[in-house]
């Protein structure tokens, strides 16, 4: 296992529809640890594989802190019930802005192993589960503020220390990646 990089806002990978998993394999499963790793490393709830520059649709969470877990190719059924509250990202450091979700989520998908999962939860869980599969789909938290928290967030953003700063080099490579890297 070891601790990885986490992108930040600007970055090309966190705009990208994530690709599904196919391989349940002992890539996928150090690909699961390290994200573990880094998301309590970082300090988080959750982290998105694309987070760690890797395009697979894979995320894990931790809002119990005995208790990580993580979800491979997510499918959410989403509650009409609506909460709004503190959400912040890994992606946006010191971000945070109050954020409509649905109040409970069942999340259906499969486990490092292949097998299938499914996972409900309701408040800081359905928050956190949405805001990961968010990731996956090329959304962050804060395309899904109202027009004037977007703009607010959009001025911090521009007014943060590490807008700008140490913007990745992407390039994309000659080879076949298989999936594991943009």
């Amino acid at each position: 296992m070891s601790i990885k990089n986490i992108r930040i806002f600007g970055d090309a990978v966190l705009t990208k529809k994530a690709d599904e998993v196919k391989d349940f394999d002992k890539e996928i499963q150090q690909l699961v640890k390290d994200l573990t790793e880094t998301m309590r490393e970082a300090p988080g709830v959750g982290l998105a594989a694309p987070q760690i520059g890797v395009s697979l649709r894979v995320f894990t969470y931790c809002v119990d802190e005995d208790k990580p877990g993580h979800l491979i190719n997510p499918v959410l059924q989403l509650s009409d019930a609506r909460q709004y509250g503190d959400e912040g990202c890994l992606s946006l450091p010191g971000l945070v802005f109050d954020t409509d979700r649905s109040f409970g989520v069942i999340a259906r998908g499969k486990n490092m192993y292949g097998e299938d999962v499914v996972i409900e939860g309701s408040e800081l869980l359905a928050r956190c589960i949405q805001h990961e599969t968010d990731h996956l789909d090329g959304i962050l938290f804060v395309d899904r503020l109202d027009s004037d928290t977007r703009k607010l967030a959009m001025k911090s953003i521009r007014e943060s220390e590490w807008f700008g700063a140490d913007a990745p080099i992407m390039k994309i490579s000659p080879h076949e990646t298989f999936g594991l890297s943009i």
